[in-house]
C-alpha cells in the first residue's frame, strides 16, 4: 500500500490521493469506508493469488476471496456505488486448485449479486500479467542473476500473459461497458511456454540457455495444470464493441441456493474442516478438478503440519485444562 499510494502521488500530483489501511474480511472497516468516501466505482482486485500456498492454507483462501469479497460486493451494493468491477483469473476456469475454485465462487457472487442490484457489478477475467507481484519474471531475473538454475514447472506447461499496461487499460475498459453481472474475458492471445520465456530470458543476460544457465524441471505444484482456460465450454463467448474484450454467458441460480451454500462454506472454514472445504466448493463449482481428499490423514500429512484442525486444537485444550 505504501508503494502503490507513493507512485499515485509521484505521477499524479493533481489527484488527491488516500491510501486507507485495512482487509477486505473487516465488515466494520469496510463498512465505514463506504459510509465515509461514499466511492462511485470500486475495482476489487484483494485476493490471495498463489496457487500453492492456499493449496496449503485453503480456510485462509476462502475467508479472503470468497467473503472478503462478499464483505465488499455487499458494502457496494448497500451503499449504492455505480459500478463494481472484479479482477478475476483464468485459473477460475476449470479450477484444479483452491486458489481458482474461491476466485469462481467470488465470480459467482458478484453475477448473482449485480443480477438483483441498482450497483453494476462487473466480473474481468484474464492471465498472467508480467512483472506483476509473484510472476514468473521477477523469479526467473532473481534466478539468473544468481547463476541458475531457472526452474520451470514442467516442459510443456504454458500460461497467458499481458503487460500491465495492456491488462489495466482492458478493466478501464470493461468498467465503462453497460449492464451489471457480466463476465468480461480479456483476449490474451496465443498461450506462451513457459520453457520458452526462461531461455529468451536468458539470452537477454547474454547467457545461453543449459550452458551458462541450466534450466531445472521440477514438476508441477499443488494445484497447478499445464494449460489454463479463459473460458469454460459452456460459457459462448461473444464480442463486444471492444476487440480485445469478449463477453461470456453466465450461469444461472438462485440466491437462496447460493446463500444456504455460502453460509455451508463458511462453517468448514471457520472449523477448519479441510474435507469439507473442498466438498463444499465442489458443490458450488461443479466443475473444480481438485483433488478428492476422501483420504483426511494422507491429505493431512501431505500439508506438512501446516494445517491444525480445530478439533485437535480443542483436544489440547482439553488436555491442558486437565
Amino acid at each position: 500500500l505504501y508503494h502503490i499510494e507513493h507512485e499515485l502521488v509521484r505521477d499524479y500530483p493533481r489527484i488527491s490521493i488516500k491510501a486507507v489501511l485495512g482487509s477486505i474480511t473487516d465488515q466494520d472497516r469496510i463498512n465505514w469506508l463506504f459510509e465515509y468516501y461514499a466511492p462511485e466505482i470500486i475495482f476489487h482486485a484483494a485476493a490471495y493469488k498463489h496457487v500453492p500456498m492456499l493449496e496449503y492454507n485453503p480456510a485462509e483462501g476462502v475467508f479472503n476471496n470468497v467473503f472478503g469479497t462478499r464483505i465488499v460486493a455487499d458494502a457496494a451494493d448497500r451503499y449504492g456505488a455505480e459500478r463494481f468491477v472484479l479482477v478475476s483469473t483464468d485459473k477460475a476456469v476449470n479450477p484444479t486448485g483452491v486458489m481458482g475454485a474461491t476466485k469462481r465462487v467470488a465470480e459467482l457472487y458478484c453475477q448473482n449479486l449485480g443480477c438483483r442490484s441498482r450497483t453494476s457489478f462487473i466480473t474481468t477475467r484474464f492471465g498472467n500479467v508480467l512483472r506483476s507481484a509473484g510472476s514468473v519474471v521477477p523469479l526467473f531475473e532473481k534466478q539468473i542473476s544468481e547463476g541458475g538454475p531457472v526452474t520451470v514447472t514442467h516442459r510443456e506447461i504454458r500460461r497467458y500473459f499481458m503487460t500491465i499496461t495492456e491488462a489495466a487499460g482492458l478493466i478501464l475498459q470493461a468498467a465503462a461497458m453497460n449492464g451489471g453481472g457480466k463476465i468480461y474475458v480479456l483476449d490474451m492471445g496465443e498461450p506462451v511456454l513457459i520453457r520458452t520465456l526462461a531461455e529468451k530470458m536468458i539470452r537477454l543476460f547474454g547467457k545461453e540457455p543449459d550452458r551458462d544457465i541450466r534450466i531445472e524441471y521440477i514438476g508441477l505444484r499443488p494445484g497447478e495444470k499445464l494449460e489454463e482456460e479463459m473460458f469454460h465450454k459452456k460459457e459462448k463467448l461473444r464480442g463486444t464493441k471492444h476487440p480485445k474484450l469478449l463477453l461470456a454467458s453466465s450461469r444461472d441460480f438462485s440466491s437462496k441456493w447460493l446463500e444456504e451454500k455460502l453460509n455451508n462454506l463458511w462453517k468448514a472454514a471457520k472449523g477448519r474442516d479441510i474435507p469439507a472445504i473442498i466438498n463444499q466448493l465442489h458443490i458450488l463449482v461443479p466443475e473444480y478438478e481438485g483433488s478428492n481428499f476422501s483420504d483426511q490423514k494422507k491429505y493431512q500429512d501431505s500439508l506438512k503440519g501446516q494445517i491444525i484442525s480445530a478439533e485437535f486444537i480443542q483436544k489440547n485444550r482439553q488436555e491442558k485444562a486437565g
